[in-house]
């Protein structure tokens, strides 16, 4: 294909994926359950940083973390007491157990008490065309507070090579307004021409059959290229070819 139709092609299957329909098989279903910003941008963050792995696993224990934080996921974060984390300390998701979800519960809470939220952090330190920077210093800020060096692992730096799948998908769902009422758009201060699509196995893999990627390692070096192959079909809403991307690689085995 030429790239106008590589365009065409891909418009078509981000209309036939970017719709109502998608919510029922993906993590994103978990943010659409809330309707208060807050609540929304946490339960988001957190469903995103448990986002590896089986999609029915993802979806169930996503569940269960917000039952854990009584559906009201901002409430408990600003109001809980410590005893109140001793029934975070036997959730497990692959590797992310409850010593890392009641650190992550207290450093949300630094987050909303003392740097203004969520989306102030990734606004504060975001550049003109890109928010790994953003990424990076939210880690920084993230971790802060004191925790153990195994929590880490549990968000990607770019600025250690790596692709940030799950919080660029966050930041996709946060950011983008897409008229279907899939991803949120709540963050305004944002623009959907900043982010980046979220590298994982499927999505690479099909950039690599469209000739939109040549990198083999889903890396921040093939970000950055992925990145400048999409901005080319659309620079001001690249990635909403991850709709298209995922869709063809996950349901069309493309």
């Amino acid at each position: 294909m030429n790239k106008k139709e590589l365009k065409s092609f891909l418009d078509y299957k981000v209309e036939e994926y970017n719709n109502p329909r998608f919510i029922e098989t993906d993590p994103i279903q978990i943010p659409h359950k809330f309707s208060l910003k807050e609540d929304i941008e946490i339960a988001g963050f957190l469903t995103a940083t448990i986002a590896w792995g089986n999609r029915k696993s993802i979806l169930t224990n996503a569940s269960r973390l917000m039952d854990l934080l009584d559906n009201s996921p901002y409430d408990f974060i600003m109001n809980h007491r410590e005893d109140d984390l001793i029934s975070l300390e036997n959730f497990v998701h692959r590797t992310f157990n409850g010593i890392d979800l009641q650190f992550f519960v207290s450093s949300l809470q630094n987050i909303y008490n003392n740097h203004g939220g969520l989306e102030n952090i990734f606004t504060q330190f975001a550049a003109t065309n890109n928010l790994q920077g953003s990424i990076h210093e939210f880690k920084t800020i993230f971790f802060e507070l004191p925790h153990l060096p195994r929590t880490q692992k549990h968000v990607s730096d770019p600025y250690k090579n790596s692709a940030a799948k799950r919080i660029n998908m966050f930041l996709r769902w946060m950011v983008r307004k897409d008229g279907a009422n899939v991803d949120f758009g709540i963050w305004e201060k944002l623009k959907p021409s900043q982010l980046s699509c979220p590298l994982d196995v499927h999505s690479g893999n099909t950039a690599r059959k469209l000739g939109l990627l040549s990198r083999k390692q889903n890396d921040a070096k093939a970000l950055q290229d992925l990145d400048k192959s999409l901005r080319k079909l659309d620079a001001a809403d690249p990635v909403k070819y991850d709709f298209a991307l995922f869709g063809l690689g996950v349901f069309e085995k493309y």
